[in-house]
């Protein structure tokens, strides 16, 4: 069974722990959760062998933690404060983060406000494409959180729109609460925020990933950033791969 905190609105938070060492908060993906972001792929054993201990949230939304179904509930600052208040139920002042996806936009909006608690930052399945407005405006947001409730299926024609709704529609999962945090999330960060980020950041994309563009232009924007492409894994084998894996424990190492 999972821990819990509450955060200050009163949402739960779960999470685990397992491991000794450095510690690494694990931030999941949109429409996941920690057992199958983290868990089912290897992380959790991957990392803690390699000598580092793991602190697996699950985001408001998801997994075992509260399921709002009020857009406003969503925005990245809180999700982000939702990590501090994990990491302080830990006892952790600072710590390695490891994001992917939704989980590596809520890393950087961490690393922004919070840098004091942030040693190193890896973001992986979040590339050039989170820079530009036609992925991570208002409108594309609305758009994909139709597509999560719409009752006909076959209706869905963007590609993207019909993974995330495949996705949600996995037994267990509240694909009200899901669109509204689709809703809710936050634009992508100005340049000038990103380029003043001084933690050093990995970002880690799969040659394929049509949904996170390369890594590449992305890393280019931080003052500290590097860039690793997996070959051949698109937005949802990354993450699995052992590829991914290393690079990200060879970057916190």
């Amino acid at each position: 069974m999972p821990e819990l905190v509450t955060a200050p609105d009163g949402t739960a938070l779960a999470f685990e722990r397992q491991g000794e060492g450095p510690a690494i908060v694990l931030v999941h993906g949109f429409g996941s959760s920690r057992m199958q972001n983290w868990k089912s792929t290897g992380w959790y054993g991957g990392l803690t062998e390699a000598g580092f201990s793991i602190v697996a949230m699950d985001c408001r939304g998801h997994g075992d933690s509260g399921k709002l179904h009020d857009p406003a509930a969503y925005n990245h600052d809180r999700m982000a404060d939702d990590v501090t208040v994990v990491m302080d139920a830990c006892g952790l002042r600072q710590a390695l983060i490891l994001g992917y996806s939704m989980g590596g936009f809520i890393g950087l909006r961490l690393l922004a406000a919070h840098p004091e608690r942030v040693i190193r930052l890896a973001v992986a399945g979040v590339g050039a494409n989170y820079l530009k407005d036609d992925i991570t405006s208002p409108a594309a947001r609305a758009a994909l959180a139709d597509a999560l409730l719409v009752d006909d299926k076959s209706s869905i024609t963007d590609i993207r729109a019909k993974m995330f709704r495949a996705f949600a529609d996995q037994p267990g999962k509240d694909r009200i609460a899901l669109a509204a945090c689709m809703r809710g999330m936050s634009p992508h960060l100005p340049l000038a925020t990103l380029s003043r980020l001084e933690a050093p950041i990995l970002v880690v994309d799969g040659s394929e990933d049509e949904t996170a563009g390369a890594a590449e232009p992305l890393a280019a924007v931080f003052a500290n950033g590097r860039a690793v492409t997996i070959a051949g894994r698109d937005h949802m084998s990354a993450v699995g791969d052992r590829h991914t894996r290393q690079a990200v424990t060879d970057f916190f190492r």
